[in-house]
């Protein structure tokens, strides 16, 4: 479902890009081309800054939102989600955040102002919370991330879940072409 926010900001979702019709997008959300948005997402922009003014929230080409993820934004800061970026299901993205292109976001993770550097893999029930990571980097399961951790203790990013990574991308993108064509069948 897409809705106006309270300052009369509509979502700008490219028709290409698939919304689940359980899904919630609202407000200063701008979602690009072959993007997949999974049952019961909420994407909302809805809360203004001092001044009464509000950054986008904004989902680029190729990217996947995975059932149940959740992304809103603190008094209006952006939240960026980088080109082929997979959020996976049950995470929440906090604004201020940034999540780079080609990452990957694990199972029930959070993210809150925070810049994820691109190329990284950040695995399932994670936080990261007021610390940026550089690219390339992975934080393995069940880690908090805060903004006194030492990054040195974590190596970069094994092959084999940056192929996995590119292989959810994959599968979403196939998945956005097939759920198109059957949405009219209904």
């Amino acid at each position: 479902m897409l809705r106006k926010n309270p300052s009369g900001y509509y979502p700008l979702v490219n028709e290409g890009a698939f919304i689940d019709p359980t899904a919630i997008i609202c407000g200063h959300v701008i979602i690009e081309d072959n993007v997949f948005v999974g049952p019961y997402a909420v994407i909302r922009a809805d809360e203004v800054n001092e001044e009464g003014e509000m950054l986008p929230i904004l989902i680029k080409a190729g990217s996947n939102i995975q059932d149940g993820v959740v992304i809103h934004s603190k008094a209006g800061a952006a939240v960026i989600i980088g080109q082929r970026t997979s959020v996976a299901h049950r995470s929440i993205v906090h604004g201020p955040c940034v999540v780079g292109d080609d990452v990957f976001i694990g199972f029930n993770t959070v993210l809150f102002n925070t810049r994820i550097g691109d190329g990284s893999v950040v695995r399932h029930n994670c936080v990261i919370d007021g610390l940026d990571l550089p690219e390339n980097f992975h934080v393995p399961p069940m880690i908090h991330i805060g903004p006194d951790f030492d990054l040195e203790l974590i190596s970069k990013v094994p092959a084999e879940y940056a192929s996995f990574s590119e292989s959810v991308v994959s599968a979403n993108h196939v998945l956005v072409q097939g759920y198109k064509k059957i949405l009219n069948e209904f």
